[in-house]
């Protein structure tokens, strides 16, 4: 799958899930800048896992493992190599 493919996703996955948050800034915090907190990466990270139809493991759901949503496309494209 494409780079720009998995963006694409990962941003309809973050629309289901915060549906408040506007247009992605892959740079930007995901903490600072987005509200991300625990609980709503947990359900990224399972919405994520259903539409890439991929497996996190439980350090992978930690929050401290991603700063940017560009740090959560490189997780999902390790996974699909």
């Amino acid at each position: 799958m494409e780079k720009a493919q998995i963006i694409k996703k990962l941003e309809e996955v973050v629309q289901e899930v915060m549906p408040d948050i506007g247009e992605l800034d892959l740079n930007a915090s995901i903490v600072n800048e987005y509200g991300v907190n625990s609980v709503s990466i947990i359900k990224i990270i399972v919405e994520a896992e259903k539409k890439f139809d991929v497996s996190f493991t439980d350090y992978e759901l930690a929050l401290s493992s991603y700063d940017t949503f560009a740090d959560f496309v490189a997780t999902i494209e390790e996974k699909l190599a």
